[in-house]
């Protein structure tokens, strides 16, 4: 038996299915596949769980769906779209162009649909990953891509007692069934985050009555989303004038982000609170002008700062309370019925259809990582070291515990840009270590443990100013924002700019690489 400079026993040196593995084919997953065929990498593999790329974008198709940023800013720096229908594409209109992107960098020879990865398990004798599958099977492969994205899976179980008992028509924004038809039906929609915004003035006027329940009032400003001119389509053609457009507001947040972060928490404390409490009051004069109704505005209006939720921005969900059609309940759901729900008042209302857009589970939560999910070096748990110590990478993407192996959507990721820009830097730094492994002939690939703890530390510093405003000052809120440590791992408190240059130019020290032995020498 041979062993490696690591330590690491060596067995076999048995060579894996694939150089390289990326989970998942949304936004991160084709952003990386784009990248690896750029670097020369052709032997890898795209899992994807559905049937088609783009993520949350194939998976949802409800009535009104439409991204929730301008259109410009939510695209590839590489495949740049000068024919966005609208200011604010529509979802069918965002999933063609993920398909696009797809087949321009030819990543369908690459793709394997209706293949879910359960579980990841670091094998140290060979330095390779065992990909454990749905169904039975293992994938391996030399490198993993982790593309999964920020909304890992949609919450099935709302935590309503009798959900199994209803007997009513169930719809959930990731599987619509466009089929149903809602003319004059009684519809419930429960939840009222980014989705349920965008359903409830979409179908008002096609059913029968509404009924929205609320737990937490939304922050939604209105959205004007005018058809762009084809003038404007053509001048959007010209070289660098989209990316600047882009670049100029990311300047904006990016500026909004590192003041946060470093300004010291004797300014940072009062600061907050006066934008929350000028914020709330100026929110009340829109509710003025939308509704009518002064107990539905006044059950509308947030106690709560306008960045503790995700914000929303929809013109026609607040004036959808106008309709005599339309009811908002505050009231706390009590139970499912067989024909509607229960409300803890009492009431009891009947309904053909229930929505719930009661959200997903996402990136910043460490029960989202379930024990056995990814299991690395020495045998340690991913699901257990996070909820022992909390969610940390270096740069968002890698542990030392998980050789060979990055996360495009990870702890302290999220750094105020669109999906795809961020998603695209991650990517770069994946690329860059294999590439340099590559480069290297090396087999193993671990961030050292000393300069992961120092970013850890440096991070959680620089988000202070965060936890302060989602735990402290606005802790009544429930919002994913905030996880259940009470740690704000969904953001990156260093803005934008810092964390591409970062991903871009890491130093190749910062990582071990080593190499097999070949068994027998």
């Amino acid at each position: 038996m041979a062993t490696a400079s690591n330590g690491y026993a060596v067995t076999r040196n048995s060579a894996p299915d694939h150089e390289v593995v990326v989970i998942g084919a949304g936004p991160g997953g084709i952003a990386a596949g784009v990248k690896l065929k750029r670097a020369g990498v052709t032997d890898f593999v795209i899992l994807e769980r559905s049937g088609e790329v783009g993520g949350s974008w194939h998976e949802n198709h409800y009535p009104g769906l439409e991204v929730d940023i301008p259109s410009i800013a939510y695209q590839y720096s590489f495949a740049r779209n000068a024919g966005w229908s609208r200011l604010f594409a529509p979802g069918a209109e965002v999933k063609r162009y993920h398909v696009e992107v797809a087949q321009r960098f030819g990543l369908y020879p690459h793709l394997r649909f209706h293949t879910s990865v359960v579980s990841e398990e670091w094998d140290e004798a060979d330095h390779h990953w065992n990909l454990h599958l749905a169904g039975g099977g293992v994938v391996t492969a030399r490198f993993v891509i982790s593309a999964v994205g920020a909304f890992i899976s949609p919450k099935q179980d709302p935590g309503i007692p009798g959900l199994d008992d209803y007997q009513g028509k169930i719809q959930r924004p990731s599987d619509w069934d466009e089929d149903y038809d809602l003319t004059g039906k009684r519809v419930a929609i429960i939840g009222t985050g980014a989705s349920s915004v965008q359903i409830t003035p979409s179908i008002a006027d096609e059913v029968g009555s509404l009924t929205v329940f609320q737990r937490t009032p939304v922050w939604c400003v209105p959205k004007p989303n005018p058809r762009i001119p084809r003038a404007v389509r053509l001048a959007l053609r010209t070289p660098g004038l989209q990316a600047g457009v882009h670049g100029a507001a990311l300047v904006v947040v990016d500026g909004l982000l590192r003041v946060m972060s470093n300004a010291p928490m004797s300014v940072v404390r009062p600061a907050m609170r006066a934008v929350d409490s000028t914020a709330i009051r100026g929110y009340r004069g829109l509710l003025r002008l939308m509704v009518r109704d002064p107990a539905t505005r006044a059950a509308l209006t947030p106690d709560y700062g306008p960045i503790a939720k995700r914000p929303t921005a929809n013109t026609g969900y607040l004036l959808a309370f106008n309709r005599d059609n339309v009811e908002l309940v505050t009231a706390p759901i009590e139970r499912f019925t067989d024909n509607g729900i229960r409300t803890t008042d009492h009431v009891h209302r009947e309904f053909d259809m229930v929505v719930l857009a009661t959200g997903y589970h996402v990136f910043s939560d460490p029960e989202t990582y379930t024990p056995g999910m990814v299991v690395g070096r020495n045998g340690i748990d991913l699901g257990k070291f996070y909820t022992e110590h909390g969610l940390q990478a270096y740069q968002s993407v890698s542990l030392p515990s998980l050789p060979n192996r990055w996360t495009l959507v990870g702890p302290y990721s999220w750094s105020g840009s669109g999906w795809h820009a961020f998603v695209e830097m991650t990517a770069d730094h994946a690329v860059r270590a294999i590439s340099e492994a590559r480069r290297r002939g090396a087999t193993f690939v671990a961030i050292r443990q000393e300069i992961h703890d120092a970013y850890h530390e440096r991070i959680y510093r620089h988000g202070e100013a965060m936890r302060y405003y989602l735990a402290e000052l606005n802790a009544h809120v429930p919002t994913y924002y905030r996880n259940s440590q009470g740690d704000s791992t969904y953001i990156r408190p260093t803005g934008f700019f810092a964390a591409r240059h970062a991903h871009r130019r890491f130093p190749f020290s910062d990582y071990e690489f080593d190499a097999l032995r070949p068994v027998g020498r």
